[in-house]
């Protein structure tokens, strides 16, 4: 009986069964195709491999950058805000048509510049007759009214001037003058005490270091006793005709609600300032400025609603809207009351100003306050 033998399915014995047969060893052909089979496996797992680094790369690249896109995404609609309109302003406006407010924050130099001059220009047809607020005939008197003029409002200064003129009208005689006696001239202008040791200081400077004769130079005049760079610009540009800027309190809010500097100190207000204008323009810029914030735009409660230079103003909203309200908030001669000056030129007196009254005559409620 014949056994057939197959390496492929095995042995089969007599009685039909298959006996399963160990296969002899692989063929060349065989052992090389294993080999190559290995070989292509591994290089598959090295392929793989590489592709989960180059993932997991990608994976950390992208996780980097997201946080930097999402802070820009967030400084982008932060910026965005920031340059919309405020929503506040048309709940506050009144009924009639509420003035156009430019934002300023984002505005180029040339555009600021622009803007600046023509508030400028159009409170120049608003106050044709802005003027220095305080009485004087010379710049001693001039130097004097200025010095005492601090914490306190124009209009007591020129109540109280008076007497101190007629009784010491050179620097020789207040240089001589008895303390105690101009104490109780000053009085009324509180601090008197620290204002006559001034006074009398500055008399004394004048008469001894400059022939009894007010210096027509800023560096001259800052050495003064009591006369700082604010004093001096209010000397120079009235008394000499020599343009300055006077930083006052109502110049420095003023100058920050419009946006034109950031700065808080006033002599880099007055840089900042400066740069914006032609040098001529100055002392009548300082005038405007200083009226607009007595009369119209005040501290504490702006009457933006009868403002005539709201369509340019960034931070209109920020007092009354209402016309007719806002109207009630004029002082001076926009409200019908008495000016600072018992002497005013007669350009103001032709636009419908009205003198104040001596020291001691009543004052009409409302026309001296906030008027520092």
């Amino acid at each position: 009986m014949v056994v057939r033998r197959d390496s492929a399915v095995g042995e089969q014995s007599p009685d039909g069964t298959k006996k399963t047969a160990k296969a002899a060893h692989p063929a060349p052909a065989e052992r090389t195709s294993g080999v190559a089979k290995k070989a292509t496996a591994a290089t598959n797992r090295d392929s793989a491999t590489a592709k989960k680094a180059a993932s997991a790369e990608k994976a950390a690249r992208a996780a980097t950058k997201a946080p930097a896109k999402k802070a820009a995404a967030t400084k982008k609609a932060a910026a965005a805000k920031k340059a919309a309109p405020v929503k506040s302003t048309a709940k506050k406006a009144a009924p009639t048509e509420a003035p156009a407010v430019t934002p300023a924050r984002n505005e180029s130099r040339t555009a600021l510049v622009r803007r600046a001059r023509r508030i400028n220009r159009e409170l120049a047809e608003i106050y044709p007759y802005a003027h220095p607020e305080l009485d004087f005939e010379n710049p001693f008197q001039l130097v004097l009214a200025t010095v005492l003029s601090a914490q306190t409002t124009d209009l007591r200064v020129n109540q109280t001037t008076p007497t101190l003129f007629a009784k010491y009208p050179t620097p020789e005689d207040l240089a001589a003058a008895n303390p105690e006696e101009v104490e109780e001239i000053l009085r009324p202008c509180g601090f008197f005490r620290a204002k006559t040791k001034s006074v009398i200081g500055l008399s004394k400077v004048l008469r001894d270091d400059f022939g009894g004769e007010v210096p027509g130079l800023l560096e001259d005049l800052v050495k003064l006793p009591g006369v700082g760079r604010k004093t001096a610009f209010v000397v120079l540009g009235n008394a000499f005709g020599r343009p300055g800027i006077t930083v006052d309190t109502h110049f420095q809010r003023l100058v920050r609600r419009w946006q034109w500097t950031d700065e808080k100190e006033p002599d880099k207000i007055e840089a900042a300032i400066g740069a914006l204008f032609p040098k001529s323009d100055w002392t009548d810029l300082s005038h405007h400025v200083i009226w607009h914030g007595r009369r119209i735009c005040h501290a504490r409660k702006p009457a933006c609603g009868a403002c005539p230079i709201a369509p340019l103003c960034p931070a209109y909203g920020e007092g009354e809207t209402d016309p007719e309200k806002a109207r009630k908030l004029l002082k001076y001669e926009k409200g019908g009351f008495p000016g600072q000056r018992l002497k005013p030129p007669q350009a103001y007196l032709d636009a419908g100003g009205l003198p104040a009254p001596p020291l001691g005559a009543p004052v009409p409620s409302g026309s001296t306050a906030d008027s520092g």
